[in-house]
């Protein structure tokens, strides 16, 4: 097995540790000061903030049961990703304020849904050979 964190890994490594910074921070900032006007999309962005942790996280540490976690971590992003960009567009109401996800990540330039794609295949394409 490939170790995650040389190479490419790196810079995919560093995009997650920003993406988990800015939605710790936006998730903070709206919980401590609006959480009542859009509990739900706040709510979700501190969601996504631990997803994106748990992804760097497993793709900068060694080891087997930290690529479990990686390959967790981009699985859920992927498939949150997914759902809220796609309910978000269908049913506008139910996310009164973006989330790090809304739109398919479009206030982020779409890398919230370009990233798990990425992690996925880097996670893939440093497996075991054997």
């Amino acid at each position: 097995m490939s170790d995650t964190n040389t190479g490419p890994g790196r810079v995919l490594i560093a995009i997650y540790a920003v993406f988990a910074l800015a939605a710790t921070g936006r998730s903070a900032v709206q919980l401590a000061t609006k959480a009542s006007e859009a509990p739900f999309p706040y709510a979700l962005s501190a969601f996504s903030a631990v997803v994106y942790i748990a992804a760097t996280v497993g793709l900068a540490r060694p080891g087997e049961r930290w690529r479990r976690v990686a390959w967790v971590a981009c699985a859920v992003e992927l498939v949150g990703v997914l759902v809220v960009g796609t309910l978000s567009l269908l049913d506008e109401s139910a996310f009164p304020d973006d989330t790090v996800w809304s739109g398919f990540g479009s206030g982020y330039g779409y890398i919230p849904l370009v990233l798990p794609f990425a992690g996925l295949a880097w996670l893939r394409h440093t497996r075991s050979r054997a």
